[in-house]
């Protein structure tokens, strides 16, 4: 595998004070997404180099980094998003945008907590972003609820599994131990478990081009990629309710009740 140097002007240390005053505020309020985006800057480090050098070391990957495709900006497009065949990973796309309201341009503001390197014209930041930007092809690709702890918790574990990074490991592993108190159980936590381990068998998704991905039938596409079925966590959403399911979401709380 290709070795990079690491990013310029970075001092190489995780930032453990903040990450863990990120963490706390994320179990209080699992919807306060701007808390995730601080624990991945804080204990995420080197991470972006590391993917960068995996990504020109695969066959059409040099190809990918040299077109340099910002995806936020296709992704926000209605007209491209409205193109794509019925059953496809771009149609199964437009309907997650459809029922949950979410947005790329969304995401893309939420993680803009404070002056960073993501920003930047280079190309570690730019592989960062596109790891984000995927964030919800990854969702609709896993099966995984964004609308929901359990769902993100697992998609998290699946997302360490793939990208490395210490940050998805943190928001995982502690989502999945305050589960075992909340919910009386370990089916929330096994199902957080089963995300890591899919996330291992899988080819690595983070490298794929993703403008070709979006136009291929969604089964054929996540059998392509080894991607398996979530069996545990399909029995956890059964089993705990919705309520449980979204034990970190005040949200998803207040709706409920309602």
């Amino acid at each position: 595998m290709a070795k990079l140097p690491p990013f310029p002007g970075t001092s190489g240390r995780r930032e453990w004070r903040t990450a863990i005053d990120a963490i706390g505020k994320l179990l209080a309020n699992g919807d306060d997404t701007t808390q995730v985006f601080r624990i991945m800057r804080a204990l995420n480090v080197g991470n972006s180099a590391i993917n960068y050098a995996r990504l020109i070391a695969t066959e059409q990957g040099g190809r990918i980094a040299y077109e340099r495709v910002e995806l936020a900006t296709r992704f926000a497009d209605p007209a491209f998003v409205a193109a794509f065949k019925p059953g496809t990973v771009g149609a199964a796309y437009r309907q997650f945008l459809e029922s949950t309201g979410y947005s790329a341009d969304g995401l893309v503001e939420v993680s803009k907590v404070a002056p960073m390197l993501d920003d930047m014209a280079h190309p570690y930041a730019w592989f960062g972003r596109r790891v984000r930007d995927c964030h919800d092809i990854w969702h609709v690709l896993t099966g995984y609820k964004a609308d929901e702890s359990l769902g993100e918790a697992a998609l998290v574990a699946f997302s360490y599994a793939q990208v490395g990074g210490l940050g998805w490991a943190v928001i995982g592993g502690a989502a999945a131990l305050k589960s075992l108190k909340v919910t009386k159980g370990t089916l929330f936590a096994r199902a957080v478990w089963e995300g890591y381990r899919n996330g291992r068998r899988a080819k690595w998704i983070a490298g794929e081009d993703y403008l070709q991905l979006l136009a291929e039938p969604l089964d054929a596409a996540r059998a392509r990629l080894g991607i398996r079925e979530p069996v545990v966590y399909l029995r956890a959403q059964r089993e705990l309710g919705a309520e449980l399911a979204s034990y970190l979401s005040t949200q998803k709380a207040a709706q409920l009740a309602a």
